[in-house]
């Protein structure tokens, strides 16, 4: 099936619900499935870079570089070590973006802008969007043609979710209007009453936009951004590893049904 250059950003402004692991490892099964990637870290602490093996204390040209210092794209785009995945670094320097975007002309498409050299070369771009509802995050969404909202499986599962869906929608009806939700992604999954709960009431008021994958809480998924691999190649059958390479076909199957 050709393939070019489909944008998806991992979105939530709550932290600590899987969303750079979600989209690392998703970086990760699109490579190791045969599809050119690249990863945009478009947060300022790093940890998807770091989550591929890159130092982001001593790593030069970054997300920054290219948003805020005029770099071209190709200049600060890396090669991992892993099969056709390529990222975008960053590091704390991009915490000053945020503040330095808003009185730049453009400023909601500054990525958008930057992207359009490049994404001819690969055949999917992951968005790893900071914690926030930002300008960093504005950015991910005005570009991307896709999101993937992870949800944690607690009790606040769904507070906040509303308001990144009015976001989406205010994006959509002013910067991109082929912005789409390509699912809403339970993560951090226990065999409780809770998790059993949270994720029943999710599907219930989201239906078809929830997939059927599942990720759990695995000691695995969180040992592995220590040693700088995603979980396919640190344990390729691990619950976890499993469960993102079902999630990575479930993400094929619903872009191209």
């Amino acid at each position: 099936m050709f393939i070019m250059g489909i944008i998806i950003a991992f979105a939530n402004q709550k932290g600590g619900v899987g969303k750079t692991t979600s989209a690392v490892n998703i970086s990760a099964c699109l490579g190791n499935e045969g599809y050119k990637t690249l990863l945009i870290d478009l947060d300022p602490q790093g940890n998807a870079t770091q989550g591929l093996g890159i130092d982001k204390y001593t790593v030069e040209n970054t997300t920054y570089s290219v948003l805020l210092l005029g770099f071209p794209i190709e200049s600060a785009i890396k090669l991992t070590e892993y099969k056709n995945l390529y990222i975008l670094p960053s590091n704390r320097d991009l915490a000053g973006g945020e503040v330095e975007l808003v009185d730049i002309e453009n400023r909601e498409s500054k990525l958008r802008e930057k992207i359009s050299a490049i994404i001819e070369n690969f055949d999917f771009i992951i968005i790893d969007c900071p914690p926030a509802l930002g300008l960093l995050t504005i950015n991910g969404l005005v570009t991307a043609h896709k999101v993937i909202v992870p949800l944690q499986c607690e009790y606040y599962a769904l507070e906040g979710l509303g308001e990144l869906l009015q976001t989406v929608k205010r994006i959509r009806d002013n910067f991109n209007p082929s912005l789409t939700i390509l699912g809403i992604l339970l993560t951090m999954y226990q065999h409780t009453n809770l998790s059993k709960q949270v994720a029943m009431d999710v599907q219930q008021h989201l239906e078809n936009l929830v997939f059927n994958t599942i990720v759990p809480r695995n000691v695995t998924l969180s040992e592995a951004p220590s040693y700088g691999k995603p979980v396919i190649y640190y344990d390729g059958k691990s619950i976890g590893a499993q469960a993102y390479i079902a999630l990575t076909k479930e993400i094929l199957s619903r872009e191209f049904q």
